[in-house]
């Protein structure tokens, strides 16, 4: 998709401060949504914590010898 935006120039220089493999600001805007899309779906499995019961039987050990 080709978008028009207006970016902070200094927020951009630190950017690739921090990124060394990152070439062009594309690929810096990639990355950083890539990140932000990731860390959302993060955010979601956390607050399931302590919202899934599992069976008094269930055994992930054995589930991961069978793989």
């Amino acid at each position: 998709m080709r978008t028009n935006v207006v970016l902070s120039d200094e927020l951009v220089a630190e950017a690739f401060k921090y990124s060394r493999t990152i070439a062009t600001k594309k690929e810096l805007i990639e990355t950083a949504l890539h990140e932000y899309v990731n860390n959302r779906k993060q955010k979601n499995l956390q607050k399931l914590k302590g919202k899934i019961e599992f069976r008094d039987d269930y055994d992930y050990k054995s589930m991961r010898e069978t793989q």
